[in-house]
Order: C-alpha cells, then sequence, then structure tokens
C-alpha cells in the first residue's frame, strides 16, 4: 500500500514538473516572439500576449498544486512549532481539512460552474473558448485534493 501511493505521488510529480516546464518554456518562446515581432519586424503578434497571459495562469495553478503537495507552500509555523506532536498532528490534519473544504467548494465547484457559463464566450485573439482557459481550476481543484488525501495518509503514518 505504501509503495503505491508513493508511486502515485512520484507520477503525480513528475507530471506535474513537466506540464510546468513546458508551460514555462512555451511563455518564453511566445513572450520572445512578441518582443522580436514589435521591435525588431515592426509587426507585433496578435495571439502572443493573449497565450503567454493563459499560459502563466496554468503554470500559476498547476505549480502552487505541486508546492502544495510538496507541502512547500506559505505557511505560519510559529504555533505547530510550540506544540506538542500529538497536537501537531491533530492541528495538521485540521489545515488538511479546511485546505480541503476550500478546494472542493471555490475551486471545484466554483469552478465547474465557471468553466459551463464559459463555454460560449471566445478569447479575443486565440479564438478557443474561455472554458479551456479556466479549466485549470477544477484540474488543480483535483491534482491538490489527491495531494491532500496523500499527505493525510504520510502524516497518519508517521504519527506513530
Amino acid at each position: 500500500m505504501k509503495n503505491t501511493l508513493k508511486l502515485i505521488r512520484n507520477t503525480l510529480d513528475k507530471t506535474l514538473l513537466s506540464l510546468c516546464g513546458f508551460a514555462l518554456i512555451l511563455m518564453v518562446v511566445t513572450v520572445t516572439w512578441q518582443v522580436f515581432s514589435r521591435y525588431i519586424l515592426n509587426d507585433p503578434s496578435s495571439f502572443t500576449d493573449e497565450l503567454s497571459r493563459y499560459t502563466m495562469i496554468w503554470l500559476g495553478l498547476l505549480g502552487a498544486a505541486y508546492l502544495f503537495g510538496q507541502q512547500k507552500h506559505l505557511a505560519i509555523t510559529l504555533l505547530p512549532s510550540k506544540l506538542s506532536p500529538k497536537a501537531n498532528y491533530l492541528l495538521q490534519v485540521f489545515i488538511q481539512l479546511l485546505v480541503l473544504v476550500f478546494v472542493l467548494l471555490a475551486m471545484l465547484k466554483g469552478g465547474s460552474a465557471l468553466v459551463g457559463r464559459t463555454l460560449q464566450q471566445f478569447s479575443p485573439a486565440l479564438q478557443i473558448p474561455m472554458a479551456y482557459v479556466y479549466m485549470i481550476l477544477p484540474i488543480s481543484a483535483v491534482i491538490i485534493s489527491l495531494y491532500i488525501l496523500l499527505n493525510l495518509v504520510d502524516g497518519h503514518a508517521n504519527k506513530d
């Protein structure tokens, strides 16, 4: 069981890192082309600004999901350092469950509703449905939820 969970975490980590790397490369290429076409060719590209903006949104949310899985997200550590190991474990479980509620309500439910409302709305330059851009909200919600479950299992295994 422990090996299976470790394999799931490693696969998820590698997939997210690959997607983030691809998004970063895509952003560099599109921004470089935008600068080149604007200042060298004097004919600015119309789609690169929009593509790099949407790519940055995906990169930010996928990167945040990855960092959440690594437990390297922003945290205030004053209270956990003062607690006993058992109280600290209970606090971490409470925090993970609180984040899970937020992720499921705001990102999954709200993001899915946003995707549904924007299926017929198209971006100005790329002419793609805006739902494609907003699809990252429910996707990252599922990824963060998986990481929360993995973190809870790891925390319970390491509690003893």
